[in-house]
Formats: structure tokens, sequence, C-alpha cells
């Protein structure tokens, strides 16, 4: 019986301590969005890097079911569409990953996309995942290949 209940306890330090509102320290690199002209030409350029983005996405998923350290958090980039065929790009702040489907809160200004806006509950499948970021208190990060190329893409 004791054992249960520190299994039990135990697991809900897990599942709140992934549940927990992510950290963003104040000088963290900030968003740039900026329109793109042509959705072909974008998803051209940044698909070496969503590959790259994915092909390291295990380890930091592994580190992040784990438990990563108190101040870091875990996004995930993935797209949201309307009714209308409108797509926009979005932080998930990840919650949970669980039978290949991430549930998060969305991290970003939503301004393109009808229906959907920041702090939301969202679930997605893994493989629409494009990119992935872990925050650090000092402000630094991991990962967000996609995001860096995109700090010096030209979309026009």
């Amino acid at each position: 019986m004791l054992l249960r209940h520190l299994l039990r306890c135990l697991l809900l330090v897990v599942a709140s301590a992934h549940a927990a509102d992510p950290v963003l320290a104040p000088n963290a690199p900030k968003d740039r969005p900026a329109p793109i002209s042509s959705m072909e030409r974008f998803d051209r350029a940044i698909a070496p890097y969503v590959k790259k983005a994915r092909a390291s996405y295990p380890q930091a998923k592994a580190r992040y079911l784990a438990g990563l350290p108190a101040g870091q958090s875990f996004f995930l980039t993935t797209r949201v569409h309307d009714v209308a065929g409108s797509m926009e790009q979005v932080f998930i702040a990840v919650q949970s990953i669980h039978g290949g489907m991430v549930t998060g809160r969305i991290w970003s200004e939503v301004t393109h996309v009808k229906g959907f806006r920041n702090g939301q509950t969202y679930t997605f499948p893994e493989g629409e995942m494009l990119d992935w970021l872990i925050t650090k208190p000092d402000g630094s990060e991991e990962g967000n290949v996609v995001g860096k190329f995109l700090d010096t893409y030209d979309g026009r």
C-alpha cells in the first residue's frame, strides 16, 4: 500500500513538472515573423533544416521525457490550419508526448489563422513537428534549427 502511494505521488510530481508554464528568459531571442510570398519556395528553403531538426528530435524528446532541469522548457514548432485554408507556423509549449501525439499550448501570437490563439491547448501528431527548442534560464537555447535559419531568411 505504501509503495503504491509513493508511486502515485511520484507520477503526480513528474506529470506536474511537464505541465508547468514554460519559462523564457527576458534575454531569450525574439521571434520575427515575416510574410512569405511563395509557400513552395519557403518549404524548399526550410526543408534541409526541418530534416536536421527531425533527426535530432529523438534525443531532445528523450531528455524532455526524462525531465528537464528546472527553468528549462521544451517547445515544438508545427503548423496550424483553418477552414479557409490559411496556415501559420507556431510554437507549442509541450505538456505531454504520448502515443505519437503531442499536447501543449500554442505559445505564439496567431495572426493569420482563424480559430487559434496564444495559450490554447493544441494536440498534433509528432510527424507534423518541424523544429524543436529547449530554452534555458540564461536566455540560451538548444535546437531551433529552422528558427535560426528563418532569422536570416527573406521570404519575399
